[in-house]
């Protein structure tokens, strides 16, 4: 089985304009790092030309999909009936899309068969992180 989810997503960039741009972006989920979800959106669609990923917990992308969640880089909530807002702070700005929020639930139902919630402890490669942590080798 494999131990990374990979799918594409449409986003929807909210900007000033009435119009909203479409963009691809990719949704991560990788069982060595169970607590983790990654979007990554493609060099084109970046101000600065080159991919740029993001990284939350997947149980922030799971409370705000339902209610407003988040406080810090990355917040998330609903917005109608079925999409979801995405907002990433960064020092050069905020950036906001939406995602339809029928993707991210099949996103985080594939996730979810992958390392059910709270179960996410047996997937940890605890020596790993530590030996990362301490700047060592295995």
């Amino acid at each position: 089985m494999s131990i990374v989810i990979e799918q594409s997503v449409q986003a929807r960039m909210v900007a000033s304009a009435p119009q909203m741009e479409t963009l691809p972006a990719v949704l991560q989920y990788d069982r060595t790092d169970p607590f983790a979800i990654r979007m990554a959106f493609p060099a084109p669609a970046t101000l600065e030309g080159t991919e740029v990923s993001w990284e939350f917990s997947r149980e922030l992308l799971t409370a705000g999909m339902d209610t407003r969640a988040g406080v810090g880089d990355v917040r998330i909530r609903p917005f109608g009936y079925d999409r979801t807002v995405l907002e990433f702070h960064a020092p050069e700005g905020i950036a906001m899309v939406h995602v339809r929020t029928a993707d991210l639930r099949r996103f985080l139902r594939r996730t979810q068969q992958l390392v059910p919630v709270g179960a996410e402890h047996r997937f940890l490669d605890l020596d790993r992180s530590l030996t990362d942590l301490l700047g060592g080798s295995r």
